[in-house]
Formats: C-alpha cells, sequence, structure tokens
C-alpha cells in the first residue's frame, strides 16, 4: 500500500445544470506522483469535473480538500497559489514574446511581482525560466517568438508554463489534443517523467486511450456524469460495463504499443 501523502480527495461532487446532472456524487483521491487519468464519453462531465476542481464552476453539492484544506468553490487564482497547475486544451501564449519572456511572465505572477509587467520581465527569472524550458526540451527555443512554434512545442511550452507555480498537483485537460500520435506519446511521457521526479500528482482527461493505458497508474471512467469505474489500467480494460460504454472502441488496447513495436 502507498504511503505517499493524499494530494487531492473530492467527496460527493456534485454540478446540476437546470434538470441535467452534469456531475452525480462522484468521489475519489489522488496521492504524491500519480497519474490519475479521468475518461469517458463526450458529455460524460469530465471538463465539468476539471472546471469545479479548479474553481471555474462552483459545485452544487460535494467537498473538495487540496492539501488537507477544502478549496470547495475558492476561484481559480487562489487555488493555484496553494499550488495548483492546469494546461487546457487549446494553448494560450504570448505569441510575439519570446519562448523564454512567456514562461518569465508566469513567474512574474507567481511571484507577486508590482513592477513594471513589460519592462520588467526580460530581467526577472531568467535562470529560472531557462531550468523550466531545460526541464521540458525547450531550451534551444528560448529566444524564438512563440508565433513561430509547431504545435507540439507549444504544448512543451504550456507544460513549462504550468509548472511555474512550483504545482504539486497539475490539472491536464485534453493535454494531446490536436497533436501527432508521436507527440502525444512522447509529451505525456515527459510529464511523467517529472511528475515523479518531483512527486507532482497528476489528473488528466484524455481520449486517445493509448496515452491512457501507457502512462496511467489508475483510471476513473465517468459516464452521464456518475463515476462507473475506477481501478489500475487492466482493471478497467476488463470492466464490462465500460467495454459496453465504448463498445470495445479505444479500450481493446494492444500492450505491443507499450514496447513502441508496429502494429
Amino acid at each position: 500500500m502507498s504511503t505517499a501523502p493524499t494530494l487531492l480527495s473530492v467527496e460527493g461532487l456534485s454540478k446540476s445544470y437546470g434538470g441535467v446532472h452534469a456531475v452525480r456524487n462522484v468521489s475519489f483521491a489522488l496521492q504524491a506522483g500519480e497519474i490519475l487519468a479521468l475518461i469517458g464519453p463526450n458529455g460524460a462531465g469530465k471538463s465539468t469535473c476539471f472546471d469545479m476542481l479548479n474553481g471555474q464552476t462552483t459545485p452544487g453539492a460535494g467537498r473538495i480538500t487540496l492539501l488537507g484544506g477544502d478549496t470547495t468553490g475558492k476561484k481559480p487564482r487562489e487555488i493555484w497559489r496553494l499550488g495548483v497547475g492546469r494546461t487546457f486544451q487549446i494553448t494560450a501564449t504570448f505569441p510575439t514574446m519570446t519562448v523564454r519572456e512567456n514562461v518569465q511572465v508566469a513567474l512574474v505572477s507567481y511571484g507577486r511581482q508590482l513592477f513594471n509587467l513589460l519592462k520588467s520581465t526580460p530581467q526577472f527569472a531568467r535562470d529560472e525560466a531557462g531550468r523550466l524550458l531545460e526541464l521540458v526540451g525547450m531550451s534551444g527555443y528560448a529566444e524564438r517568438p512563440c508565433g513561430e512554434l509547431a504545435y507540439g512545442d507549444l504544448k512543451r511550452l504550456e507544460l513549462a508554463i504550468a509548472l511555474a507555480n512550483q504545482p504539486k498537483l497539475l490539472l491536464m485537460d485534453e493535454p494531446t489534443a490536436g497533436m501527432a500520435p508521436r507527440e502525444r506519446i512522447e509529451l505525456m511521457r515527459l510529464t511523467a517523467g517529472i511528475a515523479r521526479e518531483k512527486s507532482i500528482g497528476v489528473l488528466f482527461t484524455e481520449h486517445d486511450m493509448d496515452v491512457v493505458f501507457e502512462h496511467a497508474d489508475r483510471i476513473l471512467v465517468l459516464n452521464r456524469g456518475s463515476l462507473i469505474a475506477e481501478g489500475s489500467p487492466e482493471e478497467v480494460r476488463r470492466n464490462p460495463q465500460v467495454r459496453a460504454i465504448y463498445l470495445g472502441e479505444g479500450l481493446v488496447y494492444d500492450a505491443r504499443h507499450r514496447e513502441g513495436a508496429p502494429s
């Protein structure tokens, strides 16, 4: 049994819009260094669940405990300052600024700097920004404008920005959306390596089952707002209810993919 501390505890989380239950009585926990995937068909409630954890949406019921403190209903910035990083389906960077400057902006914000942002950013935390870029394999792109980056590189930059507040928990909503298959595996392999090295807990949603089954320690499955399955990748793969929902599509995962063998 793992002795790692619990970073996130969710109890009875629910949210309704009118008569529609977007999320219904969801409970789970996430430990330091654990990679936890949240999957489900379109409309299952994954994004709503994420938005409640991050403070974008106020829960209708339930309790969210982060690092031992109740964060239910707190604003996104308050939660971010507690040590929660987040990446989004669509990357949001400053295209005319350099790669390094984009990371420095995040560091300025985390450091609560009150000086003129555009004037002071070039001098602030240059070395720390360089360290984060090196961590995600982007040090060679530091002085390039963001607008020149390929999409896969933007995703790696987004990861560096998400790490700027020294997160204990990383929320990743469709982190590999729009990426080529090989780039997807590489990004999640990078993320998993950083998370385990630094004991960061990761909760991510993903449609690519190859990514999910290769990198997740545990998987949560939502359907129509309810948590219908939870367990190791092998347990979830064998779950008849999960297989019925997905009609076998994406869940007949060939172990050869783990080894990089051709299919």
